[in-house]
């Protein structure tokens, strides 16, 4: 088996998604492993084709996002105050395309991120992302199954 040297967790600003980050700080921890967390921006308010802007349901998504960061941003100072090094890599673009391009450019040997049902809204926010990064990856892939009491 392949030493785990570098975990990469993909964070979707979604509040499920910290479930994947605990998850990540862990298997580091055992493995005394380099720990990422990526976020890719995708501004999906403002995407070619679109005509009008729904200024209204951007300012509600910006909102929710920024109090998923502040969560987030908490978990990852309260590993970094016990001496765990997590590095935050924030992208812009695609998904899965930064993704993918992360894990090549970091060597990553495993990737975590969360294994939950990709519904109509999340295939439009994020495209067919889990599907299309577990059949393009090159490293390992760690998905999270997300509790219904999350």
């Amino acid at each position: 088996m392949k030493e785990i040297a570098r975990i990469l967790v993909v964070s979707r600003m979604t509040r499920s998604c910290r479930k994947a980050v605990h998850h990540g700080v862990s298997l580091a921890k055992k493995y005394n492993a380099e720990l990422n967390v990526i976020h890719v921006a995708h501004n999906l308010f403002w995407m070619e084709g679109w005509n009008l802007p729904m200024i209204s349901i951007q300012d509600a998504y910006q909102k929710e996002i920024a109090e998923i960061r502040r969560e987030l941003d908490e978990i990852l100072k309260k590993e970094n105050d016990t001496g765990m090094a997590i590095r935050e890599i924030i992208r812009k673009g695609d998904p899965t395309k930064e993704i993918l391009k992360t894990v090549q450019e970091e060597k990553i040997d495993l990737l975590v991120m969360l294994a939950h049902e990709e519904g109509r809204l999340e295939q439009f926010l994020f495209g067919r992302s889990n599907e299309e990064i577990v059949r393009r990856m090159p490293c390992s892939v760690m998905l999270v199954k997300e509790d219904s009491q999350t």
